[in-house]
């Protein structure tokens, strides 16, 4: 019996899926069992952004264009990678606040509101001359965070195939390599605590 093969992009997409359905805090490794699946912990912990960063984020995207709080949330998470993904709790209060401020107006059409940037807000943002937050999280260090989840996503597709269509040998050796790879990743991890150790007590 002949078994088609699962798309790698297809697998993909299931994999996302099902660490969708593990909470709603985003996608990552859960240590009761699983591969890498996306923003969370996976990039070493959630980033660290402060009210600031959400403040200047904001800032400088309706600077660009007048936008919705959803739209605001998207932006930010594309523009980090997914690295940076904005909750609504910390997104409408900051919204109201600049609101309250004056540097943005709040315009209500079918229950939805549209913030738009006043003359205030527009000359604060030409004013402070930053770069926005965003760009902290585009660094060569999370370009090897993206390559890092990229493999274990192909590593994932691999061995849901195995699953879907491999024989009970194939799966034997297959889960038999995993477990050589996860002896072999926490090996380098100690090595690498060990070598600090070894440092910090010279």
């Amino acid at each position: 019996m002949s078994h088609a093969m699962t798309p790698p992009w297809f697998a993909k997409r299931q994999m996302m899926a099902m660490a969708g359905r593990r909470g709603r805090r985003g996608w990552g490794y859960d240590p009761r069992g699983g591969f890498p699946m996306g923003p969370g912990p996976f990039y070493g912990g959630r980033p660290k952004v402060s009210r600031g960063d959400v403040r200047a984020a904001i800032l400088h995207l309706l600077a660009e264009a007048p936008m919705h709080g959803y739209q605001i949330m998207q932006e930010i998470s594309e523009r980090s990678d997914g690295i940076w993904q904005p909750s609504p709790g910390s997104v409408y209060p900051t919204l109201q606040q600049l609101e309250d401020e004056g540097l943005v107006h709040a315009d209500e059409r079918k229950g939805k509101k549209t913030y738009t940037l006043t003359d205030e807000g527009k000359a604060k943002v030409e004013s402070e001359h930053e770069a926005p937050p965003w760009e902290r999280f585009g660094s060569e260090a999370h370009d090897g965070l993206h390559a890092l989840r990229e493999v274990g996503f192909q590593v994932g597709a691999a061995v849901m195939q195995v699953a879907r269509a491999g024989s009970e040998a194939q799966m034997t050796k297959t889960r038999e390599i995993l477990e050589e790879a996860r002896r072999k990743i926490y090996q380098i991890l100690g090595e690498e605590g060990q070598a600090t150790d070894d440092g910090s007590e010279g």
